[in-house]
């Protein structure tokens, strides 16, 4: 998570075990269809990428090792990290109460900070928590979550949400660069692949 102003890191939230799958969406920003000849083949940005993630986590290695903050706590802490996500702070909550009390209106909602969802060195792109659900499997004798599977699904921000000049906006923009370097390294068919002879 990014500071939204100074891009300062504010804090890495680790998964303890890789997810066994991933999976991603694009929806294709064109213009609505108009049947207009002329933009049948014109897009208005980038895609609009969506992320599925389903991750588990579990507190038999820590309760085997004897910690002392899992015994007492379960995975409530890794939960907590990952439900702030989707919340504003308190000191956010608590400011806005004490403005409105006072006869000043919020004209701006809550500014978060930047998440940042990092699948390898390859993929790294700002995005936005858009659903979250938490399922908890299992309990200790004080009905502390000791194991539990979180499903997230993001949305990647494009330089379209967030701007050029924004952090996340560059972000962006390396990672659409990333793409296309790849894209660049595929070794191209041909028409003889398809059975063919041309077009």
């Amino acid at each position: 998570m990014l500071d939204p102003d100074t891009s300062a890191v504010q804090r890495i939230i680790g998964l303890q075990y890789n997810a066994d799958t991933l999976s991603r969406t694009l929806a294709p920003k064109s213009l609505k269809e108009s049947g207009d000849r002329s933009e049948a083949l014109r897009l208005t940005g980038p895609a609009v990428e969506t992320i599925k993630i389903e991750a588990e986590i579990d507190a038999t290695d820590q309760m085997e090792a004897g910690d002392a903050q899992t015994a007492q706590l379960g995975i409530h802490p890794q939960l907590a990290v990952l439900e702030m996500l989707v919340h504003p702070s308190t000191a956010h909550l608590n400011s806005n109460n004490s403005l409105a009390r006072s006869g000043v209106l919020e004209i701006i909602p809550m500014q978060t900070p930047l998440t940042l969802f990092i699948w390898s060195a390859n993929r790294i792109m700002p995005v936005r928590v858009t659903d979250f659900s938490i399922t908890e499997e299992a309990f200790d004798p004080a009905l502390n979550p000791i194991r539990a599977n979180v499903s997230l699904c993001l949305r990647a921000l494009s330089e379209d949400d967030l701007g050029f000049d924004n952090k996340g906006g560059s972000l962006f923009m390396s990672y659409l660069q990333q793409k296309e370097r790849f894209a660049g390294r595929n070794v191209a068919g041909t028409f003889a692949n398809l059975g063919i002879g041309g077009v």
